[in-house]
């Protein structure tokens, strides 16, 4: 199996004793593999000037581009936001995103409270499946979550895609049947009234309050 370089540094992130809210941005074109998830459904030789990297946390691969709205959360363990419920975690981050797209979108925006759903093959990637948290804009997929829980804390990371991301399925090993269709997914360029920067205001309003971050992660 090949080694592949982990997207932050998760002992950094360990350390701190404060909540963080990161707004993160890939210099270029990124593949991040999920946290258990091999590199071989990756094809090598499909990656050109694509990084690869892996984060902490479940879920399958997701392509990030530089002008994609990554956001993420860490909550020590005193913190009130924290719990020790997997779920409850996720679904509070999903309310968070959900509160703002409200008042930035006329579409009907839902947070997908159950467990996992979807295809199983369809899993190596992050976007054609519904987990807990997730927020929907008329029943399309927007943001993606996944979470990296430890004993120091809980890392929540979300994403809401600039553009279309189906030409994932190009950098795959094995593409199952359907997989392009099923990431039809909603993206900043498709949702009308939403700019990034005012998005990341109102997340860090209503979920705070937060040590805000802004890292490049020199991909």
């Amino acid at each position: 199996m090949r080694e592949v370089d982990d997207l932050y540094d998760y002992s950094d992130l360990r350390r701190l004793e404060e909540a963080a809210m990161f707004v993160a941005r890939a210099s270029r074109a990124t593949l991040v593999l999920g946290g258990s998830q091999s590199p071989d459904v990756v094809d090598a030789t499909k990656l050109g000037s694509t990084s690869l990297r892996r984060r902490r946390g479940g879920g399958g691969l997701v392509l990030l581009r530089p002008d994609d709205l990554w956001i993420d959360w860490w909550i020590p363990q005193h913190d009130a936001r924290w719990s020790r419920d997997v779920h409850v975690s996720s679904i509070q981050a999903g309310t968070w995103w959900a509160s703002v797209l409200r008042g930035v979108t006329s579409g009907t925006v839902t947070v997908h409270e159950r467990g996992l759903e979807g295809e199983e093959a369809f899993r190596v990637v992050c976007f054609a499946g519904r987990g807990p948290g997730e927020v929907f804009v008329d029943d399309r997929k927007t943001v993606g979550l996944t979470q990296w829980r430890v004993r120091e804390g809980v890392f929540l990371s979300t994403v809401l895609h600039a553009e279309a991301t189906s030409d994932v399925v190009d950098y795959l090993a094995v593409v199952p049947e359907g997989l392009r269709d099923a990431l039809d997914h909603e993206a900043l360029s498709s949702l009308e009234h939403v700019g990034a920067s005012a998005v990341i205001e109102r997340l860090r309003i209503v979920s705070g309050p937060w040590d805000l971050r802004h890292v490049d992660l020199n991909t």
